[in-house]
């Protein structure tokens, strides 16, 4: 196996412009007993199967995460997924990078030992142990320790998860959430930072991290904890919300969660956490049974302008986040009617259809659809200006980009919105005299 690797050199000033292009490009062989026979790649930690085969480590991994029981090159069934690590080759692959070092290669640093169940098993019977004796320093070391096992490898953080940490680790957050946070703020903070790669939890641990104790202790880093500690307490409470509606119900009634949340969007620390507080905004304005009282919040803190701030430049994950807030905040009158106010939301509407990704157009017009349907509602009520988003809307392109979304093709649901949607635009800019609206309109008798 050969591998091209450009090595630059000093140019000397009596050599010629083409001395210079050959000179820069050296090739060298790398030998093919280094390189891992799944990934084709040079090994950074070879291990060997009952074969005789040797892997890199993550590659063999992988293979049998994907249901394989057998050896890639031999095809020979396992009676063993033992894994031998093989320090002599990767001695010698570590001093072979040392000594080709000047063309790009980094020496390969010697892999730890991955974490076993029952390591696991042990370490969760000690923070169990400290956390019954109210332990805070020795349950603070325990979990740096599990911290330090997730942060080598991800098969680390696989065996962790698989062995009850979890829930371990939850029933120690509870144990120490008190009402003087800042007591105990270093060990609860170092869970959080764990907790964040531990979902789904177990039903015990959901119930530990899901009672009023521990959410209290949850907003109250979104409030007052550093940069990386709201950043995390965002991420666990996104996580623990998503599981089930009870958590959702519990955390709406404690005091601050809801202007954190929006903090989060207002000032943001970075995209993971303002992804995670949209996503929690989400699920607590996804019920119908706390619609009534959670959206008319937001609203008034301001959460429609911010997320359409959001929306004029954030990425496709962040958009279709926001755009789904928006189309739960829109479910509401009040919402309807904040954002009706806002002078971007057309343009930046329209802008989001089929540019960002089919789940964005679909929320987009779902949104549309909201808007025009309080237009309507508007226009009955004798609002001369209530024509003004229809009006609006054509004039940055509605009409067209809405038919192609049509006839590119979307679920049901949306087609049907759609449909009355064009049929509006059309009725508007027939009414204004603008367009001969016979060649588009006959589209929307096609059965899309």
């Amino acid at each position: 196996m050969i591998v091209s690797w450009r090595l630059r050199r000093k140019s000397k000033k009596n050599k010629k412009p083409s001395q210079e292009i050959n000179s820069d490009m050296e090739m060298i062989m790398i030998p093919r007993h280094f390189c891992c026979p799944i990934s084709l790649d040079l090994m950074k930690d070879p291990v060997t199967l009952s074969t005789g085969i040797t892997y890199d480590r993550e590659s063999i991994d992988k293979w049998f995460e994907d249901g394989n029981l057998t050896c890639p090159v031999t095809n020979q069934v396992l009676a063993s997924l033992d894994q031998i690590p093989n320090h002599s080759l990767r001695k010698m692959i570590q001093d072979w990078g040392f000594e080709n070092r000047s063309y790009g290669f980094e020496r390969i640093p010697t892999p730890r030992v991955p974490v076993t169940p029952y390591e696991v098993s042990e370490i969760c019977k000690r923070v169990k142990a400290a956390t019954q004796r109210g332990e805070q320093k020795k349950c603070q070391e325990l979990v740096r320790k599990i911290k330090s096992w997730g942060k080598e490898s991800e098969r680390n953080k696989r065996c962790v998860e698989e062995n009850g940490a979890g829930c371990v680790l939850s029933a120690c957050f509870e144990s120490f959430a008190s009402a003087a946070m800042e007591k105990d703020e270093d060990l609860t903070g170092e869970i959080l930072s764990v907790l964040v790669w531990m979902f789904p939890l177990g039903e015990e641990g959901q119930s530990r991290l899901g009672s009023i104790k521990s959410l209290n202790c949850l907003v109250w880093f979104l409030k007052s904890g550093d940069l990386s500690a709201r950043q995390n307490a965002a991420l666990v409470l996104k996580n623990l919300l998503a599981l089930d509606q009870r958590h959702v119900n519990a955390s709406v009634e404690i005091e601050g969660v809801v202007e954190s949340l929006v903090k989060l969007i207002k000032e943001p620390i970075c995209p993971t956490a303002t992804k995670a507080s949209l996503m929690a905004i989400f699920y607590m304005t996804s019920s119908s049974s706390l619609n009534e009282k959670m959206i008319p919040t937001f609203v008034e803190m301001g959460l429609v302008s911010l997320i359409i701030e959001i929306l004029v430049d954030g990425d496709k994950s962040i958009c279709e986040k926001a755009l789904g807030v928006l189309d739960h905040i829109c479910d509401c009158k009040e919402g309807r009617e904040k954002a009706y106010e806002n002078a971007l939301i057309v343009t930046v509407l329209i802008t989001k259809i089929i540019s960002v990704s089919d789940l964005a157009s679909e929320l987009s017009v779902s949104i549309l659809w909201k808007l025009f349907k309080n237009h309507k509602e508007r226009s009955e009520d004798g609002d001369d200006d209530a024509g003004g988003v229809v009006v609006e809307a054509l004039q940055v392109g509605a009409f067209q980009k809405l038919l192609v979304l049509l006839q590119v093709g979307c679920g049901r649901s949306t087609k049907e919105k759609l449909k009355e949607l064009l049929k509006l635009l059309n009725h508007c800019r027939v009414k204004l005299g603008c367009f001969d609206s016979s060649e588009d309109f006959k589209y929307l008798e096609k059965p899309y």
